[in-house]
């Protein structure tokens, strides 16, 4: 029965990823005032404008199938589309191993939807901000408002299972400053250049969901390591290209949520 969840989780994640992609594009597109009228609510392709059929709109099969191209023009699709279906299923798929579904309670199954809410959100944000290199603020609303019912079904658990301790609020606290905080004063000291005003923002709704600074300093570890070995590859003439932060923050959070027990072991 697990089994099948996860590969139900699996298809359900590669198919929001080629929603969320096809959706960051056309939000990109309005607020940049181009030609926004051709992407309309059916997937086209940007070379010719050739809406696509449905079976050329299953997510990774297809692109795998045509090999990354149009089939009618023949130009290359890109591998963003690619990038965000396998990373939002293999989100899903994570986040799968959190949740024994014969045992599960109720209270469980909540948190779990709206981690999954979460991911979305997170998603989101990652495949806007790692194309076009901004976190749109209404998602990172959203992201926020999703955290805070996380923190508040995860503080619900706590109660259930014993009295309430100054730990409860201490350690979501933290959690915030650590990540929330530390890119906020990193951006205030660099007035934007090391990091966008979003980060901050995101590092908040992260470390909310997570109400550990144990897992925070574990995310906060991940995303810079993810982020240097990204950078390692580039050409020496690419190297002061600015790196978008976002998708790494977002890896990491799921990362860390997944394999939180184990992570925690290891310290």
């Amino acid at each position: 029965m697990q089994v099948v969840f996860f590969i139900f989780l699996f298809i359900v994640g590669a198919c929001f990823g080629s929603f969320l992609c096809c959706e960051a594009r056309r939000l990109h597109f309005k607020e940049t005032q181009k030609s926004h009228k051709s992407l309309g609510r059916r997937s086209v392709c940007l070379n010719c404008k050739t809406k696509l059929k449905w079976y050329d709109n299953l997510p990774i099969v297809s692109w795998l199938m045509l090999k990354g191209k149009c089939r009618k023009c023949g130009k290359k699709i890109g591998t963003t589309e690619i990038l965000s279906e396998i990373g939002m299923a293999l989100a899903f798929l994570a986040l799968g191993v959190t949740i024994d579904i014969t045992i599960a309670t109720p209270l469980e199954w909540s948190i779990f939807i709206m981690t999954l809410m979460l991911t979305l959100s997170l998603g989101f944000l990652a495949i806007y901000d790692g194309a076009y290199g901004e976190l749109p603020s209404f998602c990172l609303t959203i992201s926020i408002i999703c955290a805070i019912i996380i923190l508040l079904l995860k503080e619900w658990t706590l109660l259930l299972i014993g009295p309430f301790s100054p730990e409860n609020i201490l350690a979501p606290t933290l959690s915030v400053l650590i990540l929330g905080g530390l890119y906020l004063v990193l951006y205030l000291i660099s007035k934007g250049k090391w990091v966008g005003n979003g980060d901050w923002l995101l590092g908040t709704a992260i470390g909310l969901a997570l109400m550990s600074p144990w897992l925070a300093l574990i995310t906060l570890f991940l995303s810079n390591f993810l982020a240097c070995i990204t950078m390692l590859p580039q050409k020496k003439g690419k190297r002061n290209r600015k790196i978008h932060f976002g998708p790494f923050m977002v890896a990491a959070f799921i990362l860390t949520v997944s394999f939180a027990d184990f992570l925690i072991s290891m310290l």
